[in-house]
């Protein structure tokens, strides 16, 4: 068998079972989610060693620090993860929801919107292997099937994660048999993903999740729609008027809890009535808290920072994603200053603001153009897990489909239901019968 064949199976058995899945009863489905969760506790301790092993690689390879910390897959993280599935469970059933029920004719046409699944979704992801397990609750959840890329160098622990789901597949029966362990494949090399970039007709939705570059690449190399962000410039601003701990606290926690998150910040701006006092406090509480962090200030602001750990800044950095303790630290006149660079130079990911301003809060929240814009706490809460959304997808930056962290809405799309009992359009035509808009009150979520 070709490549290409091979490529072309994988995908049209991910059509086959996904379409099986949809059929599928809330129970059933919870069913699998409640197996994939005893699979990963019965394999806790291969999938921890194979991440060791993965680690190990990663040192030897001279892999970045940001990239091995990515990589890394704790205990915590498990369990972290073993929550969001529960999460999902708790959640109710997206598949089957009539969103709209109106009767479009006098003689009792009647038409209906009905959420389903998305179909096939090809996830692209670097490093983070409890991407695998996050995604794969929220598509079974939703009634859609899978195809995995993981990095290569987090090849051993992806394996175990997705031999734990197939384990799981297996083992689950329905009383149509329509679970298999083809709702969740894994494919493991570039050539494999240039070749199911073109399968179109089997593959609905791509998500890239990891650098800019991988998210561009994939956008350039494929009609398969794509739902990602290609990096986290992610900015807060300090008001003139403003609570200085609570500014400390959040400018802190934004970029030092993750600094190799897509939601943490990578510029500070401050407005310059309080630049002279708010500055030299937050590089002191950095300092006792041993961060280390570089700044990279403007004219203005580089003043009011250590000499010893600050450098110009350069217009290339404005837009960069430092995914370490590097920050860009800018002086702005006013919001409005402070509004224009954000749109201007953000990744419209996620931005903040902290005022005691009400005025100024709601004039930041309205034309700020980002997917998530906070006001008076920390960029870090953008996740879909923070969001009460059980795990997320990734975050999405677009205007189309879906926006900020993905849950389960974001891998839904819906279809029109007509119920007739014998309409032609030529009976409207005629003038026998009229077009209405008059809505259906459902109490029970049928139409048949």
């Amino acid at each position: 068998m070709s490549d290409t064949n091979s490529l072309l199976t994988i995908a049209k058995k991910a059509r086959n079972s996904g379409i099986l899945l949809s059929s599928t009863t809330q129970q059933e489905r919870n069913k699998i989610l409640k197996t994939i969760i005893e699979e990963l506790e019965n394999r806790r301790s291969t999938i921890l060693s194979a991440n060791d092993e993965d680690l190990c690689l990663a040192k030897k390879n001279n892999i970045s620090s940001v990239m091995q910390k990515r990589l890394q897959f704790s205990e915590q993280k498990l369990n972290s993860c073993i929550v969001g599935i529960n999460d999902v469970i708790s959640f109710e059933d997206p598949l089957g929801k009539i969103t709209l029920a109106r009767e479009i004719t006098s003689n009792g046409l009647q038409l209906f919107r009905k959420t389903c699944p998305i179909g096939v979704l090809l996830i692209i992801f670097e490093a983070r292997p409890e991407v695998g397990i996050q995604i794969a609750s929220l598509a079974i959840k939703s009634g859609n099937a899978l195809i995995l890329k993981g990095g290569s160098e987090a090849h051993n622990t992806n394996s175990q994660i997705v031999e734990a789901i197939k384990a799981a597949l297996r083992r689950v029966t329905t009383t149509n048999n329509s679970i298999n362990e083809d709702i969740v494949q894994i494919v493991y090399t570039h050539e494999q993903v240039q070749g199911l970039l073109k399968i179109s007709e089997y593959i609905d939705l791509v998500i890239p999740r990891g650098s800019g570059q991988l998210v561009n690449i994939v956008k350039q190399n494929t009609s398969i729609p794509v739902m990602g962000h290609a990096e986290g410039v992610c900015m807060v601003y300090v008001d003139r008027d403003y609570d200085n701990e609570k500014a400390l606290d959040i400018v802190i926690d934004s970029k030092t809890d993750y600094p190799a998150a897509c939601n943490a910040m990578e510029t500070l701006l401050v407005h310059k009535s309080i630049i002279s006092s708010f500055l030299p406090l937050l590089s002191k509480r950095l300092e006792e808290k041993n961060f280390g962090v570089t700044f990279y200030a403007d004219d203005y602001c580089i003043n009011f920072l250590p000499k010893d750990k600050t450098k110009s800044v350069t217009e290339d950095l404005l837009s960069h994603e430092f995914s370490g303790l590097s920050m860009c630290v800018l002086s702005v006149s006013n919001i409005d200053e402070a509004i224009k660079h954000i749109n201007e130079y953000g990744s419209h990911h996620t931005d903040a603001i902290v005022t005691s301003n009400q005025g100024n809060a709601e004039l930041f929240a309205n034309k700020i153009d980002s997917a998530d814009v906070f006001i008076n706490c920390s960029t870090r809460f953008a996740d879909g897990f923070r969001f009460g959304f059980g795990a997320e997808i990734g975050i999405s930056t677009g205007r189309i489909h879906a926006r900020g962290p993905v849950g389960l809405e974001g891998l839904l799309t819906y279809k029109y239901i007509l119920k007739g009992n014998g309409q032609t359009v030529g009976q409207y035509s005629q003038g026998l019968f009229q077009y209405t808009r008059n809505e259906i009150n459902l109490s029970n979520n049928q139409i048949c």
